[in-house]
């Protein structure tokens, strides 16, 4: 008997005991459809993720800074309103703390295998002024790559130009009726410089913001250029110079592999340098994690699945244990006794898997979309299950194979029979 003719008998007698196929092949659908779901909810967290990596900054670079928070986030849903007898600026994006100093850049770009610093100043505007003359406090994110951010209408503020990005949640506050109403439309920042004089700077509004895991768009974000300009005027008035002081300063390294030793010689100079993954890693780190435990809660279905296929071949040896021996009787040999049994295994894994797998898919697909309509809407951007291909076809092929060595035990057990007790049992 030839392969394909071994393959039409494997299904033809699935077939014949067809409550108990499809049982077993139910156990096997829901763990592939709990191991599709699962790895689903890994690739599109990981890939939102990812995407808030790049909104975050430059994956190969360090971040550093004093020891301290850089920035202070605003947990409501949109900007507060400005009150002169109650807010008090504080120096550093609305966090009072010390800055990095010019000696420290100087000694950063000593370090070896440190390619480029670029300090970032510190500034602490005293109100954003709306066209419709309303006043808000303003603490403003820090510059961060163009190709980061993620945009819900126009695009990032750009180097040379008085612009800035404002979140989504901000635009309603500010007078417009849309994100797409709002990118062109002018804001003025007011700054209070050391004599005490207030001074108005237009910007236009390049882009609206999406909100993001690690906060970088939840306050307003201007351009390089903008942040200096407004910088200037705020050290501006003092009866002497005032020293420099950034905010934060982006380190290009020569190889990231030497980040390490350059974080350890910042230690030492009380400085902290920090890549993306260092404050982003322990999302992943999390996440990765559940779904770990996840998609083991799923392979012990598919074992639980396989323990079946294991019962149901072998009450099927069993009942057909005359036919067996009649087949050997024939010529049959063992081996493709063995190779019967084990595609009928392999057929049941692959009908439970293919459902799972696509009943997977369509159901994630399907809760993914009315999630981030719904419960999710808040993290814009997010697609809680996506699926690639050759995952889901991974999962498919990993089934059948749990299925095939499910069916070794019974298919050696035939392969070893005898044909003449096979032939005279009852």
């Amino acid at each position: 008997m030839r392969w394909p003719d071994l393959l039409g008998s494997a299904v033809a007698n699935t077939r014949r005991a067809r409550i108990r196929a499809t049982l077993t092949v139910l156990a096997v659908f829901i763990g592939a459809f709990a191991l599709t779901l699962t790895s689903g909810m890994g690739t599109g967290v990981n890939r939102y993720i990812d995407d808030t990596v790049a909104a975050f900054g430059d994956s190969d670079a360090l971040y550093v800074q004093k020891s301290q928070p850089l920035i202070e986030l605003s947990s409501t849903s949109g900007p507060r309103e400005y009150d002169p007898d109650t807010t008090r600026i504080r120096t550093g994006f609305g966090v009072s703390f010390e800055g990095l100093t010019p000696e420290d850049i100087e000694a950063i770009e000593e370090i070896d295998g440190v390619r480029s610093v670029k300090p970032m100043y510190s500034v602490a505007p005293t109100y954003l002024e709306a066209a419709d003359g309303g006043r808000y406090q303003l603490s403003p994110g820090i510059p961060v790559d163009a190709v980061g951010l993620q945009m819900v209408a126009g695009g990032a503020p750009a180097t040379g130009r008085d612009e800035i990005a404002v979140p989504e949640s901000w635009v309603a506050d500010l007078g417009f009726s849309s994100a797409g109403e709002a990118v062109g439309g002018r804001v003025d920042v007011v700054m209070t410089n050391m004599a005490e004089q207030d001074r108005a700077f237009p910007a236009t509004i390049s882009g609206v913001t999406q909100a993001s895991l690690v906060g970088t768009s939840l306050n307003p974000i201007p351009s390089d250029s903008f942040n200096e300009r407004l910088y200037d005027y705020q050290v501006s008035g003092a009866p002497e110079e005032v020293p420099e002081s950034f905010a934060m300063a982006t380190v290009t390294v020569e190889d990231m592999a030497l980040a390490p030793g350059i974080q350890a010689r910042l230690e030492d100079q009380d400085m902290l340098g920090l890549t993306v993954e260092d404050q982003l890693g322990m999302f992943r780190t999390v996440i990765n994690a559940i779904v770990w435990i996840l998609n083991a809660c799923a392979v012990i279905a598919l074992v639980a699945a396989g323990l079946g296929i294991v019962n149901t071949l072998l009450m099927s040896v069993q009942e057909r244990t005359r036919e067996i021996g009649l087949m050997k009787a024939m010529g049959m040999s063992g081996g493709r006794v063995f190779g019967l049994f084990s595609l009928e295994a392999v057929f049941i894994g692959f009908l439970g898997a293919v459902v799972g797998a696509v009943t997977g898919v369509v159901g994630g697909s399907v809760l993914s979309g009315a999630l981030a309509d719904g419960f999710l809407s808040g993290l814009p951007g997010l697609s809680l299950f996506a699926f690639e291909s050759w995952r889901v076809a991974l999962i498919v092929l990993s089934v059948m194979g749990i299925a095939f060595l499910a069916g070794t035990i019974p298919a050696v057990r035939a392969a070893r029979k005898d044909p003449i007790a096979s032939l005279r049992h009852e």
